[in-house]
């Protein structure tokens, strides 16, 4: 029973959920009479609801009206119909309009509709005062009560037979603005209105005027009259007189000003008359003007003046304007058709005028401190009139000029720059510098006491003779140094050292070294350097030569090394020969006298061996043996002697001859061409057999020496030869 009433009840819910099923079809929004609305008009916003439903059950609708996103209008219906009224549309009312609908817990809204109110409400003006004195000011109000902000205001200030003035506010957050016009001179019956303007959708819609305020205007006093006495033309030397006067309602704060170009002669404060008066002089005339103040009310009043000359200015005129010193000057004052004035004469000075003589002439004997700008004056009834300046020049003679190099010493090197300096210690500036190389003139310089000139490449081939003149405005002319020398340093260029023995020196005899550069102005720095683990300096020489040779006298084992030579001279640069090795060896002799002590020891004791073999056999073989073994024996040591005298003569002969030759043909090769080409004087040197009791024998030494001295010789009467040790000296 219970299933039964499970089942049923679980149909009708279902037959009772589909009869309550509703689908929003559209929701539309739409305004009468139309989406535009004139000013004052009545308009209607209608909402209308579209559903469908899956049968006809009773439904309630919820409306809501938006306007720019902001809540205007609420109802509920049984219908799909709202109305919207607005009696009365404004601009106010000008927006986005959009209906929503909410119906059986489903909500649905319409698309946005733009509503535009044309028009506007007619602005309210106010003035804070109807009447006002000139130069304060009219407060004014204007509103636009039914609009909606953002506004632009805009008013204006209408006068008779005048373009209205307008000023313009913009107030963001305000349906209303102030602003305040200032009331100026000749302002008397004003008249004031406003308007409106807004933007709708960038469209600018602007209200009708405003009521029209009437403002009257008051002066607070009269405008001023300006009189000159005796009258406005004037000649020079007479006594003129101003006065400036006005009639004023109230003297508080009332102020005359009485100006010519802009600059205040005279003020007066709270009074009604001004009264100025002067000697005329020519820079009295031209406009003058009256200025009465009060507050912020202004008037004024101009008066032309016409001032007569009286006289001219003087003319100042000199006999020269330029002269040696201790010559005469003579200067005068004129006045062009006028004799009868107080003359002076002066000259100008930083600090003031400096009065020389109170006449129309003035001769005087000048000097240098004489130069400067003169003036004169004259005057007549009080009347002081100066005279254009005139400028006088007074010159010394120039000294004769020094000419000299800007590093100090008179050289240079070859290639670099040459700065000198041209020097006048005396002579009234400006002075002209010429300067001169050879016949050739270089440059040209005005200045005040000196002159550089800048010789930018020296080359081997230029003249090296300097000298510069001055002179200036003086009389006596051009001055000229004397001639400067430059001496050219040429730097050196490819050092090189060689060295006699080359590569091997026996130990204890002499070696020579020869350090030669192939270009390079004397005097020449040389030093050879030996370095194994260090560098050593071994010798070091000035020489006014292209070479030099350095002897070593005995040579040992420390002296193994390689060596190097470097040059150099007052162009500052060091040049490096190439490197050579030396190898220092044991000599022949010694070599003779270890092989003496050893060979002979060896030699006795083979013949002691043979002599105990020989000895031990003969006993063996017995007296039938003796011929024999005497006869053989006797070959034997035949043979021996033979055979040890050969030995000896290969070693003490042979062997060291070879050896000897060896090292001539060493020493030989090492000449190079240079010595081999040069005039060479040998010596011959005889080669004998070692005797170790003996001192060395001079080897093939002695003919190198010569060489050595003889191109050492030459070395003064011809700079380019060269002595070259080994095959990369040059």
């Amino acid at each position: 029973m219970y299933l039964a009433l499970l089942v049923i009840f679980l149909q009708c819910s279902e037959v009772y959920s589909q009869e309550r099923v509703l689908t929003f079809n559209r929701v539309q929004i739409e305004v009468q009479p139309s989406v535009k609305v004139k000013n004052g008009a009545p308009m209607s916003i209608f909402c209308h609801a579209d559903i469908t439903k899956s049968t006809d059950f009773p439904l309630k609708y919820n409306f809501t009206i938006f306007k720019d996103g902001k809540l205007v209008f609420m109802t509920v219906s049984d219908k799909g119909d709202a109305q919207y009224e607005i009696p009365m549309a404004r601009s106010s009312d000008t927006g986005e309009y959009e209906c929503t609908v909410e119906a059986g817990g489903k909500i649905k809204s319409s698309n946005s509709l733009h509503v535009w109110v044309t028009g506007m409400t007619k602005p309210i003006l106010t003035a804070e005062k109807k009447e006002v004195l000139e130069g304060e000011v009219v407060k004014l109000r204007c509103e636009l009560p039914e609009e909606v902000p953002p506004l632009d205001f805009f008013f204006r200030k209408i006068k008779m037979n005048s373009k209205p003035k307008e000023k313009h506010v913009f107030e963001p957050y305000r349906n209303f603005s102030e602003v305040s016009f200032s009331v100026e001179e000749g302002d008397n019956i004003l008249q004031f209105d406003c308007y409106g303007r807004r933007n709708v959708k960038l469209e600018f819609e602007s209200s009708e005027h405003s009521n029209k305020t009437l403002v009257t205007v008051r002066e607070p006093f009269i405008k001023p009259t300006l009189n000159a006495k005796p009258s406005s033309n004037i000649t020079e030397g007479d006594r003129i007189q101003f006065e400036c006067s006005t009639v004023v309602a109230r003297m508080h704060e009332i102020e005359i000003i009485l100006q010519k170009n802009k600059k205040i002669l005279k003020a007066v404060r709270d009074e009604k008359l001004l009264k100025y008066s002067t000697v005329a002089t020519l820079e009295d005339s031209g406009e003058y003007l009256c200025k009465v103040e009060q507050g912020r009310a202004s008037k004024t009043t101009k008066l032309n003046v016409v001032v007569s000359e009286l006289f001219p200015k003087p003319i100042l005129s000199a006999s020269m304007s330029k002269l040696d010193e201790n010559k005469e000057l003579t200067l005068s004052c004129s006045i062009n058709g006028f004799q009868k004035a107080n003359f002076s004469i002066l000259r100008k000075n930083s600090n003031g005028h400096i009065l020389l003589k109170n006449s129309r002439n003035l001769t005087m004997r000048v000097n240098v401190n004489d130069t400067g700008s003169y003036i004169c004056k004259a005057e007549v009834k009080g009347i002081i009139k100066e005279s254009k300046p005139v400028r006088i020049n007074v010159y010394a003679p120039v000294s004769k000029p020094t000419l000299s190099v800007v590093s100090g010493l008179p050289e240079v090197v070859l290639g670099k720059p040459l700065q000198l300096i041209c020097h006048s210690a005396m002579g009234t500036p400006p002075i002209t510098f010429t300067f001169h190389k050879g016949n050739e003139t270089k440059k040209i310089v005005t200045n005040d006491t000196y002159a550089t000139f800048l010789d930018a490449n020296i080359r081997p081939n230029d003249k090296r003779e300097y000298k510069c003149d001055a002179m200036n405005n003086h009389s006596s002319g051009r001055k000229t140094s004397n001639i400067l020398n430059i001496t050219v340093i040429v730097p050196i260029r490819n050092a090189s050292l060689g060295s006699i023995p080359y590569g091997e020196v026996e130990e204890g005899s002499e070696a020579a070294f020869l350090c030669s550069v192939k270009e390079g102005s004397w005097p020449i720095l040389f030093k050879i350097f030996r370095k194994t683990d260090r560098e050593v300096l071994l010798f070091e020489k000035s020489e006014n030569a292209d070479r030099v040779i350095w002897h070593k006298k005995a040579m040992n084992r420390q002296d193994t090394g390689t060596y190097y030579c470097i040059a150099s001279n007052r162009a500052n640069v060091d040049v490096k020969s190439r490197p050579i090795t030396i190898s220092v060896i044991l000599a022949a002799w010694r070599k003779g006298v270890i092989a003496a002590f050893v060979l002979i020891p060896i030699a006795g004791a083979v013949t002691l061996t043979l002599w105990w073999f020989f000895c031990k056999k003969k006993k063996a073989k017995g007296p039938s043996m003796e011929m024999s073994g005497s006869a053989l024996s006797t070959n034997l040591t035949n043979e021996k002697l033979t055979g040890q005298h050969n030995d000896g003569d290969c070693y003490l002969g042979s062997g060291y001859i070879e050896d000897s030759e060896n090292h001539m043909k060493s020493t030989d090769e090492s000449k190079g061409p240079d010595l081999e080409s040069a005039e060479v004087e040998y010596t011959e040197v005889e080669v004998s057999t070692l005797d170790p009791h003996r001192a060395p024998v001079q080897k093939g030494t002695e003919t190198v020496y010569s060489e050595i001295r003889k191109a050492n010789n030459d070395s003064v009467e011809n700079r380019h030869s060269r002595i070259q040790g080994h095959p990369d000296a040059t």
